[in-house]
């Protein structure tokens, strides 16, 4: 049975106004979408899907270049040109690693922040274009690079770029799609993300066969391939209406609607909504500003967007930046490692894609404490493995640690991977999403940064030769979060934005928001 009015009502009820009181379009709209499934979202807002990952083609761009660097290190060729003679086999200095993978997490910090303020005043659309005509530039210093300080230049110039794909994409993508779509459209960053680790771990499987500088210039060339996919095509592209109503241009944001949704859909009701919702916003003092996201309506809700990002640092997701080389180092030769490190990504694709079936049979919460739970589960198993006598004379457990870190990441598409960014987006107040999402993102980048310069020294054997040890860290850590996310984690599904922020505003506790009714006032 569908969602009626009277439901509604007793649903919807906020503390500032009766249901009475509110625009009756906007009510409309609100019960549309409660009433709308899956397939019938899909077929009510093809554009909006179709659109949603067009932008999704950012997120794959900053995915790649990371991905890309990692997979170097353990190219002869790059070694060769690039590292040290050390006991017989060529070593880029661990300082250099380190340095070179700063391009991503240091990007993240400035597209965190940088980002925001552009999408605020030219727009979602207008600054995706402008990130990918840099973007087209900063890779001519990649490409042309034959030292590793000119490299370096190049990384960080890049990563400065690519790190804004990452606040733009989930911003854009929660704000053209009803609440069926909304979990799925906004986990396709996470898909996005393996999409571009998955490209650039097969681009550079083929390539690091090669013995000269084609083998690591030829996978820098590639990352043009995607400004002149999307550059053309972005001027079609139909610009956030939640943003145009914050402009107070209506007319432009109900055809940015018309253009999202089918023929047969009447987009005014959802405006009346959007209208509905900045106001409701507005008379709890919530504000548009990055202090605003610290000011008590939002604070609890940063909070939580930081934790939930965060948690995918300390779990260890940097660790697929560097897997085909944590293969070579667990002992296995050069072409398997690359093989793995291709299935390792691929796993994690078909687990991201499970997790749309996931999010309609189960809620945000559940899922993510599930899958952190079993994450830790398995880097300490393969942690365990790692202290087995005679380990250098057992490919055996190597190989089952190998298989180990594919469940793992398999297990990370499934859960933490996307339900992060579901979650991020529905716990962030419409006003400041983007500079929410921004400081989530700049909290998630500085903790990655810390990674980036310890696993190189971590794993390096001139340096800790950690091998598997390295689950008893992550495994620790990801316990650690488990405990934060249960007692912090709300269940935001089936949600309006309206409702969330009345749920925000009484301060409902985090075990109760699956089952709370807003139209009941707390005694």
């Amino acid at each position: 049975m569908g969602t009626t009015d009277d439901d509604f009502k007793n649903r919807l009820a906020v503390d500032t106004a009766s249901i009475d009181g509110l625009n009756a379009d906007a009510r409309q709209a609100a019960i549309r979408e409660y009433n709308l499934t899956f397939v019938e979202a899909v077929k009510a807002y093809p554009t909006a899907i179709a659109w949603a990952v067009f932008f999704s083609l950012g997120v794959i761009m900053a995915a790649f270049d990371p991905q890309l660097i990692g997979n170097l290190y353990a190219t002869p060729a790059f070694q060769r040109d690039f590292g040290y003679l050390y006991n017989g086999e060529y070593i880029v200095p661990a300082s250099y690693q380190s340095a070179l993978s700063m391009g991503s997490p240091l990007g993240q910090v400035f597209g965190a922040f940088g980002a925001a303020y552009p999408m605020e005043w030219l727009g979602r659309k207008k600054t995706f274009g402008l990130c990918v005509l840099l973007t087209t530039c900063f890779v001519f210093i990649q490409f042309f690079a034959r030292s590793l300080p000119v490299l370096l230049v190049g990384e960080l110039l890049g990563g400065l770029v690519l790190g804004c794909y990452v606040t733009i994409f989930p911003v854009y993508a929660s704000e053209v799609c009803p609440i069926a779509l909304r979990g799925i459209l906004t986990s396709f960053t996470n898909i996005a993300f393996v999409a571009g680790q998955l490209i650039a771990n097969g681009v550079t499987a083929g390539t690091s066969k090669l013995d000269n500088q084609w083998a690591y210039s030829l996978p820098f060339a590639t990352q043009w391939i995607w400004p002149t996919i999307i550059l053309p095509l972005l001027v079609f592209a139909p610009e956030s209406p939640w943003w145009l109503q914050r402009k107070e241009r209506h007319e432009e944001a109900e055809k940015s609607l018309r253009r999202l949704a089918s023929k047969n859909i009447d987009v005014k009701p959802t405006l009346a909504m959007i209208i509905e919702t900045d106001r409701l916003e507005q008379q709890m003092e919530a504000g548009s500003s990055y202090l605003d996201c610290f000011r008590k309506t939002n604070l609890r809700r940063t909070e939580i967007a930081i934790g939930v990002y965060c948690i995918q640092v300390l779990s260890g997701i940097y660790l697929i930046g560097y897997a085909t080389l944590f293969f070579q180092r667990a002992g296995l030769r050069v072409e398997d490692s690359f093989k793995m490190s291709v299935g390792f990504l691929a796993l994690g694709f078909v687990g991201t894609c499970l997790s749309w079936v996931l999010l309609n049979h189960f809620g945000r919460r559940s899922i993510y404490l599930t899958g952190l739970g079993m994450l830790a589960l398995l880097q300490l198993i393969i942690g365990v493995l790692d202290c087995a006598p005679t380990y250098e004379s057992r490919p055996a457990i190597k190989w089952a640690q190998s298989v180990l870190m594919l469940i793992w990441n398999f297990g990370y598409g499934c859960s933490l991977g996307p339900i992060c960014f579901v979650i991020l987006c529905e716990v962030s107040a419409t006003r400041v999403r983007a500079k929410t999402i921004g400081v989530a993102t700049a909290a998630q980048a500085n903790l990655g940064i810390l990674m980036t310069v310890a696993i190189p020294y971590m794993i390096n054997p001139d340096q800790a030769n950690m091998r598997g040890k390295l689950g008893f860290f992550f495994g620790g850590l990801a316990a650690i979060c488990w405990v934060w996310a249960f007692l912090r984690v709300p269940e935001t599904g089936n949600r309006t934005y309206e409702e969330l922020d009345v749920m925000f505003q009484r301060n409902v506790r985090t075990r109760d928001f699956g089952k709370y009714i807003v139209g009941e006032r707390e005694t």
